[in-house]
């Protein structure tokens, strides 16, 4: 039941787990939004959470107890590890049934976003965590050689707005974040859309959400033919269509990379306050598509594991990251791209 990069994050673990366990079904609680994600994955069901009644507050948590026991439960894998899931995996425990939680290595992940005596290393993924929390409940799981779904067929509707894929490049870019701090500057962002567009073959989906968000890309679309925002024009089951059919997505530290991660589609992603070594790199992806901010210009960097610290004087932490690295990544991935 949390933010939609975090539940992102987890479908290539409960993909290779139903491939690698055939004769274990899973039950994925969460919000009623996500549910598009795990479609289509075998001996999984989707259980939406009521958050706003029946399953509100504290004695919502109760029903929701008495709602999942109907399922005949065996055991409970915790991959969130709140106060809220917390609760829940402990009425379990005190029912005789078998409980794990995800370790999120709170206290590693302080130690690489401090001011003052940083470790700064890589540490654990939160997919390699969640495979931890299979572990504790004896079940292996391998995520080494991941299989992703087919890219999608594309309905009327979608085709509509995208238009045929005979020989262009696709390219996807999400530019917002939830915090400021992890957003690429605009007038920088509207540098990469024009260097990307003036390729007539390549074709630019921008994705987003929000007036304010469809307003700027409006901007960025403005007066070029190959540049499409699709904001506010598809549901959520249609954009993973569409970005399952991408070449490449640039994203920036935000749910859209890992949309596009689970559905085994590159990803460059763009690092200001955070940093990949906390764990929340896109799953599958090299290290080098992750493009980060310049740590000897800014060496308190990350100063944040979710970007919602301001650090004065970082404000400009992410102009180190130049137009034209970004663009050869873009390239270079659209290079070696099989479509």
């Amino acid at each position: 039941m949390s933010a939609m990069g975090d539940v992102a994050m987890t479908v290539p673990v409960i993909r290779a787990f139903v491939a690698q366990n055939p004769n274990v079904k899973i039950t994925v609680v969460s919000r009623p939004f996500f549910k598009p994600f795990f479609d289509g994955i075998t001996n999984v069901n989707f259980f939406a959470v009521d958050v706003k009644e029946r399953h509100k507050g504290f004695f919502g948590l109760l029903k929701l107890h008495s709602d999942l026991k109907q399922l005949n439960i065996d055991a409970v894998a915790d991959l969130h590890n709140v106060l809220r899931s917390q609760i829940l995996r402990t009425l379990f425990a005190l029912s005789g049934k078998k409980v794990a939680s995800t370790d999120k290595g709170r206290a590693e992940k302080k130690a690489l976003t401090r001011s003052e005596n940083k470790i700064f290393k890589p540490l654990k993924t939160m997919v390699e965590r969640h495979v931890d929390t299979f572990k504790k409940l004896g079940f292996l799981v391998d995520v080494s050689n991941p299989k992703f779904p087919q890219k999608a067929i594309l309905s009327s509707d979608i085709l509509k707005i995208t238009g045929e894929k005979p020989t262009r490049k696709w390219i996807g870019i999400a530019p917002f974040a939830q915090y400021d701090s992890k957003v690429y500057p605009q007038d920088l962002m509207q540098q990469v859309i024009n260097e990307l567009a003036s390729d007539t073959n390549n074709k630019i989906f921008l994705f987003g959400g929000g007036n304010k968000e469809i307003e700027i890309l409006n901007s960025f679309a403005n007066g070029k033919e190959n540049v499409i925002n699709i904001a506010g024009q598809l549901k959520l089951q249609q954009e993973l269509d569409l970005i399952s059919n991408l070449n490449v997505m640039l994203s920036m530290d935000s749910g859209n990379a890992h949309i596009a991660a689970m559905l085994g589609t590159k990803v460059i992603t763009l690092w200001g306050a955070t940093h990949p070594f906390a764990g929340f790199a896109p799953f599958n992806q090299p290290l080098e598509n992750c493009l980060v901010s310049d740590r000897d210009k800014f060496p308190k960097l990350p100063t944040s594991v979710y970007g919602n610290k301001k650090v004065a004087g970082y404000e400009d932490a992410m102009r180190t990251i130049t137009t034209e690295k970004i663009v050869f990544s873009i390239q270079s991935q659209l290079a070696v791209s099989e479509n």
